[in-house]
């Protein structure tokens, strides 16, 4: 679902980039290193922080990119208008649907999105779809615990129905193949799991 008016506002604060580029992004990288010429996809880009986080700090060749709202996909544009199109790739989608046959890329990368998406599981599940065996996810998420609290509940628009605690989240990456491990860390006393889990050869 698309953000209120309220929460887009709060994701195009730069105080919000801040985070993303000097504590989510270095938390991602110490646990599941880079993607040096790896082609990856971002879901949920928003204004194109994370895309610019991902060829800049990661190391990425390749970036596909979407989000469900086509203003913010203008933003990215612009904001991205100097990597060649042979290495960017930004379109509208939706990540309970995914626009990318199976296998397609090397990584995956979410910035805070599955949590806001009615059908969570559809989401994981299409992640682990187009990731490659050995492929690694990348997540920062908000759980059910956050959700709950009133500032969100007041101001900012989530699906209400089956959310999900940070062990609730990693339990279902591991059932649709994609392995977690010890690679999480959780934040503010759960009300945020960071991590990077790595697609199994086969699933189990």
């Amino acid at each position: 679902m698309k953000l209120n008016r309220v929460e887009k506002a709060l994701m195009n604060n730069p105080v919000r980039a801040l985070v993303q580029r000097h504590y989510e992004s270095a938390l991602m990288q110490q646990i599941g290193g880079r993607v040096d010429g790896l082609r990856v996809l971002e879901i949920g880009c928003g204004r194109g922080v994370g895309t610019e986080i991902i060829f800049k700090r990661f190391g990425a060749r390749e970036v596909h990119a979407f989000d469900v709202d086509p203003d913010m996909i203008e933003r990215a544009r612009r904001r991205l208008s100097g990597f060649p199109p042979d290495r960017l790739r930004l379109f509208v989608g939706d990540a309970a649907s995914i626009e990318a046959e199976d296998g397609t890329f090397d990584a995956v990368f979410d910035f805070g999105i599955i949590h806001h998406i009615p059908e969570w599981k559809r989401a994981i599940h299409e992640v682990a779809r187009v990731l490659c065996p050995g492929g690694r996810f990348f997540f920062e998420e908000v759980t059910k615990q956050a959700l709950d609290r009133w500032l969100y509940r007041t101001f900012l628009d989530h699906p209400k129905h089956d959310r999900f605690s940070a062990g609730e989240f990693v339990e279902e990456l591991d059932a649709q193949g994609i392995v977690v491990g010890e690679n999480t860390k959780e934040w503010f006393f759960g009300d945020f799991v960071v991590g990077v889990a790595c697609k199994a050869s086969k699933k189990f």
